[in-house]
C-alpha cells in the first residue's frame, strides 16, 4: 500500500515511513504542487494511492465520490511533523486494514 502526502503536510515525513508504506510520494516529488485537488484525486485514483490529507476539500469530495481512492483525513490542526509521523506509525495496522476493506472511504485520524 502507498500514500500519497498532500501538500498541506510536510514532504520530510516521506523518508520516516517509507520503510513501513513503500513507494509512497509527496505531492511535490511527483511535480504536482499547487495542483488541484481533483487532479490529485485522478491521479491517485489511477495510480492506486491512499491520500493523506488534513484538506477538509478531500474529505467532501471522498464523501460524494466514494473511492478509489481511499482517504486519510488527519483530523490534527497545525501540529508538528514529528507528531503526524507517529500518527501515522503508531496506526499502521489500523491503515492497512482500512486499504483492505471494500466498503469504507474515509479513515479518520487524530
Amino acid at each position: 500500500m502507498k500514500l500519497l502526502l498532500d501538500e498541506n503536510i510536510s514532504d520530510r515525513i516521506i523518508n520516516r515511513i517509507i520503510d513501513l508504506y513503500p513507494d509512497s510520494h509527496h505531492v511535490k516529488s511527483l511535480g504536482m504542487t499547487n495542483t488541484d485537488d481533483v487532479v490529485i484525486w485522478e491521479y491517485a485514483k489511477m495510480n492506486d494511492f491512499v491520500i493523506v490529507s488534513k484538506d477538509s476539500d478531500f474529505h467532501q469530495r471522498s464523501l460524494l465520490y466514494g473511492h478509489p481512492p481511499k482517504f486519510i483525513y488527519l483530523r490534527i490542526g497545525n501540529s508538528p511533523t514529528s507528531k503526524i509521523v507517529q500518527i501515522l506509525r503508531d496506526n499502521f495496522e489500523t491503515i492497512l486494514k482500512f486499504a483492505d476493506r471494500e466498503t469504507e472511504s474515509i479513515l479518520v485520524l487524530m
